[in-house]
This record gives C-alpha cells, sequence and structure tokens, in this order.
C-alpha cells in the first residue's frame, strides 16, 4: 500500500474497474481456449506464447489507432487485424471464421477466483463500474460470463479513443455525473493505472504478476495483489 487507505475510504465513492486482465482472467482463460485450436492446427508452439504475442499486437494496434486520431477503430475490428497477424506469424493456415472464432472467445473470459466476492464486499460501500477498451456489444455478451452486476459498465467508444487516452475517463466521469477525485480506478495494467491518475482519478494497482510499477511520475494510491486484498483495505 502506498496511500493512507483510510483517506481513500473517507473520500472515494466510486471504484472504476478495467475489464480485460483485471476482472477478467485474460492470460488464463484466452491460453485455455485456444490450446486445442492450436493442437488441431498442429502448431509447435506454447499456447500461452500464441496468446502473448495476440495482446501484445492488440495492444500496439489499438494504441496507434488512438495516437494517429484518424477515428476510432473498434475493438473487435482491432482484434480480428491483431489476431490475422500472429497466425501469419506463427505460420497458421486460418480462415476469417476462425479469426472471428479466436477474437468472440474474449466475450466468454471468466473472473479471476476472487473477485466476486470481493466485489460483493465492496459493493456494501462503494458504487461499482467498468471502463473497458471492448465494445459495448462485447462487453454486454460477456456480461453473464463475469456473472456480477456492474453499476454501469462503459465501454471507451462513447470517448472515441481508446485508454490510456484522457478523454476515455473524462467521458466515463461524465456519464455517472461524478468527480474524478472521487474515483478509484482499479487496473492489473500499469499504464491504465498511469492513464487515470494523470486524469485526475486516484488509482489502485493490481500486482498479480508481482513486477515493479516503474518510476512513472503518476503513481498509484494503492498497490495490493489481488482483489482480496483490495476489499480488505478499502472495507475494514
Amino acid at each position: 500500500m502506498m496511500a493512507d487507505a483510510a483517506r481513500l475510504r473517507r473520500e472515494v465513492t466510486t471504484l472504476m474497474f478495467d475489464q480485460y486482465g483485471t476482472v477478467v482472467d485474460m492470460q488464463g482463460g484466452l491460453t485455455e481456449m485456444v490450446t486445442p485450436f492450436l493442437a488441431r492446427k498442429g502448431w509447435p508452439g506454447e499456447p500461452h506464447r500464441f496468446v502473448t504475442w495476440w495482446r501484445r499486437t492488440h495492444f500496439e494496434d489499438s494504441m496507434i489507432d488512438s495516437l494517429c486520431d484518424r477515428g476510432h477503430t473498434s475493438y473487435r475490428e482491432i482484434g480480428h487485424r491483431a489476431v490475422a497477424q500472429v497466425m501469419r506469424r506463427a505460420g497458421i493456415d486460418h480462415t476469417p471464421d476462425e479469426v472471428r472464432w479466436l477474437v468472440g472467445c474474449i466475450e466468454r473470459l471468466k473472473p479471476f477466483p476472487d473477485v466476486l466476492e470481493a466485489l460483493g464486499r465492496l459493493r456494501a460501500r462503494y458504487r461499482l463500474a467498468i471502463l473497458s477498451n471492448g465494445d459495448r456489444d462485447m462487453l454486454e455478451a460477456a456480461k453473464p460470463h463475469i456473472g456480477f452486476d456492474f453499476d454501469a459498465v462503459i465501454s471507451v467508444e462513447e470517448a472515441g479513443y481508446f485508454k490510456p487516452h484522457h478523454a476515455t475517463y473524462a467521458a466515463a466521469c461524465k456519464r455517472l455525473g461524478i468527480d474524478r477525485t472521487s474515483v478509484l480506478f482499479v487496473a492489473n495494467h500499469a499504464f491504465d493505472c498511469i492513464g487515470a491518475k494523470a486524469s485526475g482519478m486516484r488509482t489502485a494497482f493490481i500486482d498479480r504478476r508481482r513486477r515493479p510499477f516503474g518510476d512513472s511520475p503518476h503513481q498509484p494510491d494503492l498497490i495490493v495483489e489481488d482483489f482480496t486484498a483490495l476489499a480488505a483495505a478499502l472495507c475494514d
């Protein structure tokens, strides 16, 4: 922990969560889903590396999309491009339907084991929202697989940029009718914490991978190992 948790409990009214990789296990879930597909294709590589390539390519392409500032490309379309590129990199013959199926797996990802119980505790004290780079329809399709009814689920489509563009956090606060300083943004990704903090929010970094946050001037207000620790810090 870096900030006074008691102060956060006094001043924060809303917790806003990243979805992919923070609420749901993106790396583990996609690895499990793609493993039989890659086996059928006869690919000799490790499935988790395929997923890592996929996620890195998607992230790079989404950042390029925002920086070019020539109109927002959907998360799904970015995903299709990224998966096709990784298939070519891996030398895997593929069809457009297979690419679409792989990207569709994102909608069926499950939460990390500690998430739902912690969210139940946090709900008694805070308003809980999602702010995701995913498209609106993808986030809607994911709801039954997550199994928790957030107070709001917001797509960056409303801002027209991918996180960590400052417009995404501003649009989410406008949608909820709240001041940024009353929000604690929760993410497993340093880039998302940095973007939210730079936009005026408080931030909590879920350090599941036990990695240093880095020397950004936009340090998180809270660092915890998982959602159980987050709930303990914010509810006790």
